[in-house]
């Protein structure tokens, strides 16, 4: 079993409130696909990068899922309809090996 964790910025690249809008999407999509999700939406995490001398920082709320299969190419395609849906450059979505308690 994994834990797929997606980290969904709070604002687009030009500072624009994009997930606030975004997210009922975001939620039913993944629901519907894997049957529930869990969210952390009332603290947003910082997350910061450094690019060669420029400093960035965006405002990160994460989405969780629980799968028992990895299914790469659906992630990886996802990953790249979320980036233009919430108009990113990138946008990190990983896979924790994890076992059910």
């Amino acid at each position: 079993m994994h834990l797929v964790q997606i980290l969904l910025p709070a604002f687009g690249n030009d500072g624009e409130d994009v997930l606030q809008e975004a997210y009922p999407r975001i939620r039913e999509e993944l629901v519907a696909s894997f049957g529930g999700l869990t969210a952390f939406l009332q603290s947003p995490a910082e997350g910061l990068w450094k690019e060669g001398d420029r400093h960035s920082r965006d405002d990160i709320v994460m989405v969780e899922v629980m799968v028992e299969t990895v299914e790469r190419t659906w992630w990886q395609e996802y990953r790249e309809r979320l980036q233009k849906f919430l108009r990113q450059e990138s946008i990190v979505i990983r896979a924790v090996p994890m076992e059910r308690l």
